[in-house]
């Protein structure tokens, strides 16, 4: 796969002045502090995986309009963990992916962390399974996720998603089995972007690991991403003519690369060269609109699977280290109630 972006030494330029909405502070104030009109609900149920080494909980929260939202909340064995509060990792799915089986994510678990894998509503019927519906409607769309209640920031699909994301933060993070003040966000592709939402939105969020993040600078990725799922946004533009800014003014409210000002804990990105799915140069539009400290990783001959495995080990490698520190100072803003 060739390269098809900007030459690396152009992305590590490339920083585009993406206009924030004037509201944008009010927008996600209004919304978390909805969404805390229900309380979170949450239950732990022990499940069977099969696994020795990993204990397992299925997890059901109150999401986005009190609606459950269904997770694994996987911790190393008793007898391997001892009594101490163990740092967490709430993990986010890649597109149409889901929490999966119980045996299915374990990474984060058997290094020693409590890993929380939450399902993306509405997810969860392509490359892993999900449990958790969206019974929220919407008016006409593409096929897929991308345009379900473009026209306004209300209706997005995606203002569910992101508060689903902030609840489950708080879900881990109050769990008596976790050191709430070490929780880490992560995730690949779609999940890398909630992981860069949440990062802005979510109090006490320590870390943050977005691989090839998706979600990012909808301006440039609707213009040059050659297929899905950006393509959803190409082709319902293709039809509606007249409603390209109308949908242009939602996709700000959810950008990434426009959330990431917001941020400030310590970010690991990783980022593909060939990425045919999340072109280059929107991840490190993304990267450099990241406020907190950060560093990134190169794969300059990967397509959008990235680092894969090499990626966890230097992920493994900065966030225990990074766990070991003082806790760093929480943003300001856009934080929700």
């Amino acid at each position: 796969m060739p390269h098809t972006d900007l030459p690396l030494e152009e992305l590590r330029r490339y920083a585009p002045d993406l206009p924030a909405p004037e509201d944008l502070q009010e927008f996600w104030d209004a919304t978390l502090q909805e969404a805390g009109r229900w309380p979170l609900d949450a239950s732990w149920t022990p499940v069977d995986s099969g696994l020795t080494t990993v204990e397992t909980l299925g997890v059901s929260f109150a999401g986005a309009g009190g609606s459950p939202v269904r997770a694994w909340l996987h911790l190393p064995a008793r007898a391997l963990r001892g009594d101490r509060p163990l740092p967490g990792v709430v993990q986010f799915q890649g597109y149409n992916g889901g929490r999966g089986l119980p045996h299915e994510h374990v990474f984060w678990a058997s290094a020693g962390f409590a890993q929380l894998v939450v399902d993306t509503r509405g997810q969860g019927s392509g490359w892993t399974v999900g449990e958790t519906g969206d019974p929220v409607g919407s008016a006409a769309a593409q096929p897929g996720f991308l345009t379900r209640g473009v026209l306004s920031p209300q209706d997005y699909y995606y203002r569910r998603v992101y508060t689903d994301a902030v609840r489950a933060v708080e879900v881990l993070r109050g769990h008596p089995d976790v050191d709430g003040d070490r929780v880490a966000v992560a995730g690949i592709s779609q999940g890398g972007g909630i992981a860069l939402a949440v990062s802005a939105l979510a109090p006490g969020v320590r870390a943050v690991l977005p691989d090839v993040p998706f979600l990012c600078d909808f301006p440039r990725a609707t213009r040059i991403a050659p297929g899905d799922p950006y393509g959803e946004l190409v082709r319902y533009l293709k039809a509606h003519r007249d409603r390209v800014d109308r949908v242009f003014a939602t996709l700000s409210y959810f950008d990434g690369a426009v959330l990431a000002r917001r941020a400030s804990a310590p970010a690991l990105f990783s980022v593909a060269l060939m990425d045919q799915i999340c072109p280059p140069s929107t991840v490190f539009a993304a990267y450099h609109a990241y406020a907190g400290p950060k560093d990134i990783r190169v794969y300059p001959f990967n397509d959008h699977e990235g680092g894969q495995f090499h990626q966890q080990r230097e992920q493994l490698t900065w966030l225990r280290d990074l766990l070991s520190g003082p806790a760093v100072a929480e943003p300001t803003t856009l934080k929700g109630t």
